[in-house]
């Protein structure tokens, strides 16, 4: 036993020595998140998140908790709601609510932009596992939007990895983002042995256009996000935490730092009893 793990050691610490082309790298790595999304759906899982926006003072001025129970299908995810609990602020004192899109007063911003920051972000429902598929472009399709580099090898965790950075091709742009074009740049720790994403870091690549940001008053600062992915015993990874934080101004006076985190635990497979537990800093 002792000369097999010599072997594979040996085996790993070669092929880093010649790291592969990273074209051939992320082909891997494309072609593995499209087996895993298929192979995603066999599980359940709890998802706990926590959105919060602060006011320019540091104060908080909404916050709501949310548990899910998420169950992945063929062509979509479907969550349902196990626990909420939320509280704003309003002239000085804070209040609770128990219930997702609440609105204390006619115009509340907050209560819309708390509640759109999980929709959009976590609660992609053509997303295996409900995270904005175009936050981390590391499938078939949103490879072509990237170009990636190979920054070099590391260890992260006790295993190999490749460090590789991407940022969108020349041309792409900002107000496409709609269309699935590439608005991001970062980096992925790439396992070196299975070709799997172990961490991602993203920033937004481009600045707001000038004349939207005079014209609407509207700018976002700091706007990234990072998720960290773990491996199940049949060969699976799932993102197990997520989270990012970036302030916004819009129309002159609206002002927020805004923040998402977000756990995944508590898995299990829909076809057999076996569970597989998670601590909340994504830790078996």
């Amino acid at each position: 036993m002792k000369i097999l793990a010599w072997l594979l050691a040996w085996g790993v610490g070669a092929a880093l020595a010649q790291p592969p082309d990273v074209a051939e790298i992320m082909a891997k790595v494309g072609a593995h998140q499209t087996r895993d999304e298929a192979k995603r759906k066999e599980y359940v899982y709890t998802q706990k998140q926590t959105l919060r926006l602060l006011r320019g003072n540091g104060k908080v001025a909404r916050e709501e908790h949310r548990e899910y129970v998420v169950t992945p299908h063929l062509e979509r995810t479907a969550k349902r709601l196990a626990h909420f609990d939320g509280r704003y602020e309003s002239q000085g004192r804070y209040f609770t609510y128990d219930q997702p899109d609440y609105h204390y007063k006619g115009m509340d911003i907050d209560g819309d932009l708390i509640n759109s920051l999980s929709e959009d972000l976590t609660n992609d429902k053509d997303a295996r596992d409900g995270l904005a598929a175009n936050l981390f472009p590391l499938t078939e399709k949103q490879q072509a939007h990237y170009q990636f580099h190979l920054k070099g090898s590391d260890t992260f965790r006790g295993h190999p990895v490749y460090r590789v950075s991407f940022e969108p091709r020349p041309k792409e742009h900002l107000l496409d983002a709609d269309e699935g074009a590439g608005i991001w740049k970062g980096e992925a720790l790439i396992d070196a042995a299975e070709f799997q994403p172990v961490s991602i870091h993203t920033s937004l690549a481009f600045k707001i256009p000038m004349g939207v940001r005079i014209l609407l008053g509207t700018n976002i600062a700091g706007l990234g996000y990072a998720v960290s992915y773990e491996k199940f015993d049949d060969g699976v990874w799932f993102p197990v935490s997520y989270g990012g934080e970036f302030s916004v101004r819009g129309l002159f006076f609206y002002k927020r730092i805004m923040s998402v985190s977000l756990v995944n635990g508590d898995f299990r497979k829909q076809d057999v009893n076996s569970k597989i537990l998670y601590s909340d800093d994504g830790n078996r």
